[in-house]
C-alpha cells in the first residue's frame, strides 16, 4: 500500500518520501524527493551468506540516468555505461556512512542502488541518496542500526547555508557533507578555501543539527511500517579453539605488533597462522578461516590495548609524533614536474604536466551546463606498493576517491587561467604504502606543481589522523599507519596550507564521535601540517620562476568579439593559414579571448604577430611586411595580414622608375611596405618607395 510521508525543514529543504509505490520485490524501498530531484533506492539482501564468507558483502552503487534532465548520451552507444567518476565518488559517499551500521557477524550479501529519476539544478541527490538508503534499510528486514542522514554546508559571506541550491554554490567558500545518526557523526567530506579549524567544526556541527531532525523523521517511518529484522549468526568459531590459541600464540603476537618495519610483521604474524593451521589442521579440520580470525582479533585486541590504556603505540612513536619526513623535486628529467615524498614507509612519486587550454577535460553529467576541468588529479595504487600481486584494471572506486580527495585539496591554490593558462595534470603514482598515501600524494603533488614552475598561491600538505576508543579509553593518534588504520575506529584525513583547511575527509567504523574528539583531531592534524609543510619548503620554497624547456609555451591576446570570425575565416580558412605557417595550436572563445599554444616562444609570437595583423584594423603611417598575392599591369597587390590586401601602385614600388611590375616584383615575393592611405570604401594604398625615402634621409 502506498504511504506518503513529509519532512519539512527550517533551515534546509523539504523532503517527500514515497513508500509502497515501486520496487516492490525490494526488501526495502523508497522513493525520495526534494524539489525536483527524485530518487529511487532500493536495498536487497541475499536470504544467507555464501559459503565461507568472512567479510560483509556490501555494495552501494549510484546510477545517472542522463534521461532524468533531459539528456541523450554522447558517443556511439547512446545509452548509460560505466559510472562516471561523479556517480562514484556518490557511491562511496553513502557507503562510507552506512557499513560501520551493520551488526558484526552479518555476512550476508547486500545491496544498495541509488537511481536518478529526475534531477534539477538547485538539488544534487548525493545527500538523498544516503538518506533514501537509510529509509530502504530502516523498513526492511536487513539488520541495520540506522538511522543516518546526510547534509551539505556551504559558506557566503560568513553565514553557513544548508543544502546550498547552485547560486549559492557559485559562491560558496565551503563544500561540506556530513552524515551521521541523531547521536554522533560518521562521515565528513569536506573542500575549502582556506578555512580556520574553528569555522570547519563549526560547520559540522551546524550540519548534525539537521541530521538529528532528519534521522528523528527516518524513525517514525520506520516505527510505522518497519519490518522485523532477519537474525544474525553467531562467528561459528568454536570456543575451546579460540582458547587454545589465544594460550600458545598471544604473546607471540604482542611481540611482531611491536615490529616497526611493516613487511616483517606481515611475516612474522602470516607465520604463525601457518603454525596454528597445521597444528589444528587434525583436530579442528576446515576450520583456517577460524584460525586466522582468531590471530586477527587477538591483534585488534592487543593494538588496541596498548594504544588507548598503555599509551603505547606499535611503533614506538608518541601519540602526536609523525614517521621521519623526506621531500624531492627534478627526478624526473624529461617531465615538466616531478616530486617525491615520503613518511615512513609510504612513498609518492607525483609527476606534474603543463597542457594547452584545449587539453581541458570536458565531462558528460546530469548538470545541464557543460563542465570542464583544467585542473585534474589523478591516483593510482599499484599492487607492488603493499607487496601484492593482482591484475591491473581500470581505477577503482578507491582511486577515484583519494585522486578526487588530493584535487580538491589543491584547487584553492591553482592560480587562475587568466593568471596561468595551462591545463594541469598531476598523477600521483604510490610506491610504497604504510598508511594515508592519499595524504602523501597531496604533498607530493605541491612538490610537482611548483617544481612545473606552476604559481601556487601556497604550498599544501596533508596528515590522516587516527582514533583508538575502548570503553572511556580515548588515544587520538597523528599519522596512523596502516595497523592503526586498520584495527582503528577512524581515518580522519585533513589537508591544507598554514593558514586554514582545504580539504577533509573522515569515516568513523564505531556508531560515531563526539564533537571533543573532533576538536582535538582538527588541532593536532593542524600542528602535524605545519610540521609537514616545514619539510616541503625545504625542498623548494616557491614555484620555480619559469617553466620546463619543454612544456608549450602559452600566449594569449584579446581582440574584439566581432574581429573573432575574421580570424577563423569562412570554413576555418585563416586560423588552418596561421596554423600551418607557425605549427601552433590556437583556441578562440567569443569573447574575442585567443590562447596560442606552442613549442617555442618565438613560433607563439609569429602567431600573435598575425593574429593581430588581421584583427587590427590599418591605419595611415602602419609598416608591415607584405607577401606579393597578384601582380596588375598597374602594381601588385600586397597581402599585409592574411586574407587583408593592400594595393603598390607602380609608382610606389621604387624610387626609380619601373617599366613593368614583373621586373621588379612577382607573386610570393616579401616586401615591407606602409600605409599611405585608406579611401571611404576601405581600400589600402601601399608604398614601397616612401620607405625607401625614410632610410635614405637617415643615412
Amino acid at each position: 500500500m502506498e504511504k506518503i510521508y513529509n519532512y519539512s525543514s527550517e533551515k534546509g529543504k523539504d523532503i517527500k518520501v514515497t513508500i509502497g509505490k515501486v520496487a516492490e520485490q525490494t526488501n526495502g524501498a523508497c522513493l525520495i524527493q526534494q524539489g525536483d530531484t527524485i530518487l529511487l533506492v532500493t536495498a536487497v539482501a541475499s536470504e544467507k551468506p555464501r559459503e565461507g564468507i568472512d567479510f560483509f558483502p556490501l555494495l552501494c552503487d549510484f546510477q545517472e540516468k542522463l534521461y532524468a534532465v533531459g539528456k541523450i548520451p554522447g558517443g556511439f552507444i547512446k545509452r548509460e555505461t560505466k559510472p562516471t567518476d561523479q556517480a562514484t565518488l556518490i557511491a562511496r559517499q553513502m557507503d562510507r556512512p552506512l557499513r560501520p551500521l551493520f551488526p558484526e557477524n552479518f555476512y550476508n550479501d547486500v545491496q544498495i542502488i541509488a537511481t536518478t529519476l529526475s534531477m534539477d539544478d538547485d538539488n544534487e541527490p548525493g545527500c538523498l541518496a544516503t538518506i533514501g538508503a537509510s529509509i530502504a534499510l530502516d523498513i526492511s528486514n536487513i539488520p541495520f542500526n540506522g538511522p543516518v542522514a546526510s547534509v551539505s554546508v556551504g559558506m557566503i559571506d560568513g553565514e553557513f547555508v544548508l543544502n546550498p541550491n547552485e547560486e549559492q554554490r557559485e559562491k560558496t567558500t565551503l563544500e561540506l557533507t556530513v552524515s551521521g545518526t541523531k547521536d554522533a557523526i560518521n562521515m565528513v567530506e569536506s573542500g575549502a578555501k582556506e578555512l580556520s579549524e574553528e569555522t570547519m567544526l563549526d560547520a559540522i556541527m551546524f550540519a548534525h543539527e539537521e541530521i538529528k531532525k532528519i534521522c528523528s523523521f527516518i524513525q517514525s517511518i520506520k516505527d510505522e511500517i518497519g519490518k522485523e529484522k532477519m537474525e544474525v549468526g553467531s562467528d561459528g568459531i568454536d570456543p575451546k579453539l579460540r582458547e587454545q590459541i589465544e594460550d600458545l600464540y598471544t604473546q607471540r603476537i604482542k611481540d611482531s605488533i611491536r615490529t616497526t618495519d611493516k613487511v616483517k610483521r606481515e611475516d612474522d604474524i602470516l607465520e604463525i597462522e601457518n603454525e596454528a593451521i597445521e597444528k589444528f589442521e587434525e583436530d579442528y579440520p576446515e576450520s583456517e578461516n577460524e584460525i586466522k580470525k582468531i590471530i586477527d582479533n587477538i591483534m585488534k585486541l592487543e593494538v588496541r590495548r596498548m594504544i588507548s590504556i598503555d599509551k603505547i603505540r606499535p611503533d614506538g612513536r608518541k601519540m602526536t609524533e609523525i614517521r621521519p619526513l623526506s621531500a624531492e623535486v627534478g627526478l624526473l628529467p624529461r617531465t615538466h614536474g616531478s616530486g617525491l615524498f615520503q613518511r615512513g614507509q609510504t612513498q609518492v612519486l607525483s609527476v606534474a604536466t603543463l597542457g594547452s587550454p584545449q587539453d581541458k577535460q570536458v565531462i558528460d553529467s546530469l548538470n545541464r551546463k557543460e563542465i570542464s576541468k583544467t585542473y585534474i588529479h589523478q591516483y593510482n595504487f599499484p599492487p607492488f606498493c603493499v607487496g601484492d600481486i593482482k591484475p591491473l584494471r581500470s581505477p577503482g572506486r578507491r582511486e577515484i576517491g583519494h585522486g578526487n580527495l588530493a584535487e580538491r585539496a589543491l584547487i584553492p591554490v591553482i592560480p587562475s587561467q587568466e593568471e596561468f593558462p595551462y591545463t594541469i595534470r598531476v598523477v600521483s603514482e604510490v610506491l610504497s604504502s604504510n598508511g594515508s598515501s592519499s595524504q602523501a600524494s597531496i604533498c607530493g603533488s605541491t612538490l610537482a606543481l611548483m617544481d612545473a614552475g606552476v604559481p601556487i598561491k601556497k604550498p599544501v600538505a596533508g596528515i590522516a589522523m587516527g582514533l583508538i576508543k575502548e570503553d572511556e579509553n580515548i588515544s587520538i593518534l597523528t599519522d596512523i599507519q596502516g595497523l592503526e588504520d586498520h584495527l582503528g575506529d577512524m581515518d580522519f584525513k585533513v589537508a591544507g596550507t598554514s593558514d586554514g583547511i582545504t580539504a577533509l575527509q573522515m569515516d568513523i567504523k564505531i556508531t560515531g564521535i563526539t564533537q571533543d574528539i573532533l576538536k582535538e583531531a582538527l588541532n593536532n592534524a593542524k600542528q602535524a601540517r605545519l610540521q609537514i609543510l616545514d619539510v616541503i619548503k625545504s625542498a623548494i620554497d616557491t614555484p620555480r620562476e619559469d617553466i620546463s624547456k619543454y612544456a608549450p609555451r602559452i600566449l594569449s591576446i584579446d581582440i574584439k568579439p566581432d574581429k573573432v570570425r575574421e580570424i577563423i575565416g569562412p570554413g576555418g580558412k585563416v586560423i588552418n593559414q596561421i596554423i600551418d605557417k607557425t605549427g601552433v595550436k590556437i583556441e578562440t572563445e567569443d569573447n574575442g579571448h585567443i590562447t596560442v599554444t606552442s613549442e617555442t616562444t618565438q613560433a607563439g609570437k609569429k602567431a600573435i604577430d598575425m593574429i593581430e595583423a588581421i584583427a587590427n584594423d590599418a591605419k595611415v603611417g602602419q609598416i608591415y611586411d607584405g607577401k606579393v598575392s597578384r601582380i596588375m599591369k598597374f602594381g601588385a597587390f600586397v597581402e599585409i595580414a592574411i586574407g587583408k590586401e593592400g594595393l603598390l601602385h607602380i609608382s610606389q614600388i621604387s624610387n626609380k622608375h619601373v617599366d613593368k611590375v614583373e621586373d621588379v616584383l612577382k607573386v610570393g615575393d616579401e616586401i615591407k611596405v606602409i600605409v599611405t592611405e585608406i579611401d571611404k570604401q576601405g581600400r589600402i594604398n601601399l608604398s614601397h618607395k616612401a620607405l625607401l625615402k625614410e632610410e635614405k634621409s637617415e643615412n
